[in-house]
C-alpha cells in the first residue's frame, strides 16, 4: 500500500532519486539547492558527497553516467554557471547511464548575486529541461527525467526555483526501482570530444532535440487544461499553482519539457484560445519562441522580467483588479546581519578600524558591507575576491592595494579559491589575502567541505590544512590568527599589507551556530564603570544596544560570550561571567 508524506520540494526531488534507481549524487551547496543532498544521505543505497565545487560535482555525476550508472548534480542557478564547462560538452557526449542536473533558480533574489535563467543556459548547451510544479510533480518529473535521458541519449535539467524546492505538498512514495546498470563499451567517438568525433555528436544533438521537440505533443508531463477559451495561458512550474489560483476557469497548457518547446501542442493550443498570455517567470524564453511563430499572444508587456511572480500580478494585470496592501506586505524590512559572536565581525570591525577596503567574496561575511561595518567593497562570485585584489594591482600597482585586502572563507577558498591564489602567486603579485576559517559552509548551513574532516556520508576523513597548503603554493608569509584576538589582528594585518609580495591571514573561529559549539559564557555591562563611548557598539552587534542615558544593555539569550564587545571596552565596563 502506497505511503503519502508532507515533502518539501527538496526533499521529494530526492525521493525521486531514489526511487528512480540513482546510484552516484555529486553537489556543492547552494540555497535553494542545498536540502536535496541533505536528504538523499538519508538513502543509504546512494553515494552522495559535497564536491569541492560544481564543476567538480558535475564531472563526477558524468564519470558515473558514463559508467553505466543512474547519476545527479545538484547546485543553485550561479553553479550552473561554474559547471557549464563540463554540461556544454557532456550535451555532445550523451549518456550511458541515466544523468540529471538539478538547478535551482532564485526569482527574487533571495540568496543569489543575480537572477539569471537557467532555460536560457539549457538552450545554449543543447540540454531538455523539465520543470515541475509542486512537491510530487518534483518526485515525479526526477524519475521521468532519467526515462528521457536514456531514451535520447542525453543529460537532463530538472529546473526549479526557491518557491518550490521551499514549499511543502504531499507526495506518494513509490518504491526504488533497480535498473540494470549499463554496460561500458569503449567508444572514443561517443566520449572523447576532440573536433573530429564532435562534429558528428553535434548531428546527433540537433536531431535529438528535434525529435524530442515532436514527441513533446504526447509528452505525459505536458498538460492541456480546456476551460473557458476567452482567455489561455501557456506557463510552467510554480508560475502554473499562481495562474491556477487567479484565473481558475482560463484554459492552461502546462508546460513540464520547457525545453525544446513542443511546437505542434502549443500551436494547437494556441488555436483554441481568443486571448493567450505567457505567464513564465525571468526571461521570455517561451514567449520570444511562440512570437517567432507567428502565434499572437502577450506576454513580458504586462508581466515584469524581474523578480518573483504572484497570483496578485496576475489578478492585477490580467484581471484588472484593484488590490489592497495587506498588513504583512507593510511590515518593515528586516536586513540580514551577522550572528552575535560571529567571528567576521571581529575581524571586519579591525579592518574598519584601521581603514582597509576589502575585496569579498560569496559568504556570510558578505554582510562586512553594510553599515556599520563597511568595509566590502566588491562581491563578484565565488573565489572573486583574490583574483579582483591581483587585477586591481596589476592595473594600479603596489601602493594603490597597501589599503586593500581580499576575504575569503574557508568554503569558498576550496571551491575556487585556491586557483586564484595560485594565480597571485604565479604571477607574482602583490597583495594580503585573508581566509575567514570559521570550519563551515555557513551561508548555506553548515556543511562541511574538504578542510573540515568530515563529508556529506558522514565518514571521518583527513582534513586539507589549509596553512600548509598555502606554504605549498609557495607563499613565505603565511599566518594564522584567533579572530577574536584583535590587537593581534591588527598587528599583523598592518605588517602584512605593508609587504610588497603576496601574504594570507588565516583567521581562525568556529561558527557560533555549529552544533558543537556551545557558550559557557556571556557578557554583562558594569554601568557604573561605563563612559557612554559607544565603543562597544561600533561592531553592530545586535545582543548589544544602547540605553536612553547612554550606557548600554547586552540581551543575554543572544549573547554568546565572544568577547569583542570587551575587548574593545577600555574601561572594564564589560565582564564575561558564567552562565
Amino acid at each position: 500500500m502506497s505511503e503519502t508524506k508532507i515533502m518539501l520540494g527538496n526533499e521529494a526531488i530526492a525521493r525521486g532519486a531514489f526511487e528512480a534507481g540513482v546510484k552516484v549524487s555529486a553537489a556543492y551547496p547552494g540555497t535553494p539547492s542545498t536540502e536535496i543532498s541533505e536528504n538523499i544521505v538519508k538513502y543509504p543505497e546512494i553515494y552522495a558527497e559535497w564536491s569541492p565545487n560544481e564543476k567538480v560535482a558535475m564531472e563526477v555525476a558524468i564519470g558515473a553516467s558514463i559508467s553505466g550508472v543512474r547519476a545527479m548534480a545538484s547546485m543553485k542557478h550561479v553553479g550552473v554557471n561554474v559547471a557549464s564547462d563540463p554540461l556544454y560538452t557532456v550535451s555532445y557526449i550523451g549518456v550511458n547511464g541515466g544523468l540529471v542536473l538539478v538547478a535551482a533558480d532564485d526569482p527574487g533574489l533571495y540568496s543569489s548575486q543575480n537572477e539569471q535563467d537557467t532555460r536560457c543556459v539549457a538552450r545554449a548547451a543543447m540540454v531538455p529541461v523539465l520543470e515541475p510544479s509542486d512537491s510530487q510533480e518534483a518526485k515525479d518529473f526526477m524519475k521521468y527525467a532519467f526515462d528521457l535521458s536514456e531514451k535520447y541519449d542525453t543529460p537532463v535539467i530538472v529546473r526549479t526555483t526557491t518557491r518550490l524546492s521551499h514549499s511543502q505538498g504531499p507526495v506518494t512514495l513509490e518504491e526504488r526501482c533497480e535498473p540494470i546498470d549499463a554496460t561500458y563499451e569503449r567508444n572514443p567517438a561517443k566520449y572523447v570530444m576532440m573536433p573530429g568525433n564532435a562534429k558528428g555528436r553535434h548531428v546527433h544533438v540537433e536531431q535529438r532535440l528535434k525529435d524530442m521537440a515532436e514527441d513533446g505533443y504526447t509528452m505525459p508531463i505536458n498538460k492541456v487544461e480546456m476551460n473557458d477559451t476567452k482567455i489561455g495561458f501557456i506557463t510552467s512550474g510554480i508560475a502554473y499553482q499562481y495562474v491556477k489560483e487567479a484565473c481558475p476557469e482560463a484554459s492552461v497548457l502546462k508546460l513540464g519539457m520547457v525545453h525544446p518547446l513542443p511546437r505542434k501542442l502549443i500551436e494547437d493550443f494556441a488555436s483554441k484560445v481568443e486571448t493567450l498570455y505567457i505567464f513564465e517567470e525571468l526571461e521570455p524564453v517561451f514567449e520570444e519562441q511562440i512570437k517567432s511563430w507567428g502565434i499572437k499572444c502577450i506576454g513580458k508587456e504586462i508581466f515584469t522580467v524581474q523578480g518573483e511572480y504572484s497570483a496578485n500580478m496576475l489578478r492585477k494585470a490580467v484581471l484588472k483588479e484593484e488590490l489592497e496592501l495587506n498588513a504583512a506586505a507593510q511590515v518593515p524590512a528586516r536586513p540580514p546581519i551577522l550572528c552575535p559572536g560571529c567571528p567576521h565581525r571581529s575581524v571586519f570591525s579591525v579592518l574598519n578600524k584601521l581603514k582597509i577596503h576589502a575585496a569579498g567574496d560569496i559568504g556570510c561575511y558578505t554582510l562586512g558591507a553594510v553599515a556599520p561595518l563597511s568595509v566590502v567593497d566588491t562581491t563578484i562570485c565565488m573565489g572573486a575576491s583574490i583574483s579582483s585584489l591581483h587585477g586591481m594591482e596589476k592595473a594600479k600597482g603596489k601602493d594603490y592595494i597597501k589599503n586593500w585586502v581580499a576575504v575569503i572563507g574557508d568554503s569558498t577558498f576550496m571551491h575556487t579559491g585556491i586557483n586564484s591564489l595560485m594565480n597571485m602567486v604565479y604571477n607574482q603579485g602583490t597583495g594580503t589575502v585573508m581566509i575567514l576559517d570559521n570550519s563551515t559552509t555557513g551561508m548555506t548551513g553548515h556543511q562541511d567541505h574538504a578542510a573540515t574532516g568530515k563529508t556529506l556520508m558522514g565518514e571521518e576523513v583527513p582534513a586539507i590544512n589549509i596553512f600548509e597548503l598555502c606554504k605549498a603554493l609557495g607563499i613565505k608569509n603565511v599566518v594564522e590568527v584567533n579572530a577574536f584576538d584583535t590587537a593581534e589582528l591588527e598587528r599583523i594585518v598592518k605588517e602584512e599589507v605593508a609587504k610588497e609580495e603576496v601574504s594570507v591571514i588565516i583567521t581562525k573561529a568556529p561558527c557560533v551556530l555549529l552544533k558543537k559549539q556551545k557558550s559557557t559564557v556571556t557578557c554583562r555591562p558594569v554601568s557604573d564603570k561605563c563612559k557612554k563611548c559607544g565603543a562597544c557598539l561600533r561592531p553592530g552587534c545586535p545582543a548589544i544596544t544602547k540605553n536612553a542615558d547612554g550606557t548600554v544593555s547586552i540581551d543575554e539569550t543572544m549573547c554568546n560570550g565572544c568577547g569583542l564587545c570587551q575587548g574593545l571596552c577600555k574601561f572594564d565596563a564589560i565582564e564575561q561571567v558564567e552562565v
